[in-house]
């Protein structure tokens, strides 16, 4: 995540099972998703909302930020 960017984390559920990546389909502890950062705004842009485990989420925001990802 970017210093100015806000990223949202969902960990564990109630029954303490991790959560599934919705890019690779693992299950692991915990998920991120960007949700701002500067005119990157998914909070009231209509989209599927997609978690990414540390490792998707890292992949997916550097191309993010080299401008690779639609905004």
């Amino acid at each position: 995540m970017t210093e100015s960017g806000k990223a949202e984390v969902a960990a564990q559920d109630d029954e303490g099972r991790g959560r599934q990546c919705d890019f690779c389909q693992r299950e692991v502890p915990s998920v991120r998703r960007v949700a701002l950062d500067g005119d990157y705004e998914r909070l009231r842009t209509p989209h599927q909302v997609q978690y990414a485990c540390p490792a998707c989420f890292e992949q997916k925001d550097r191309l993010r930020l080299a401008g690779e990802v639609a905004r």
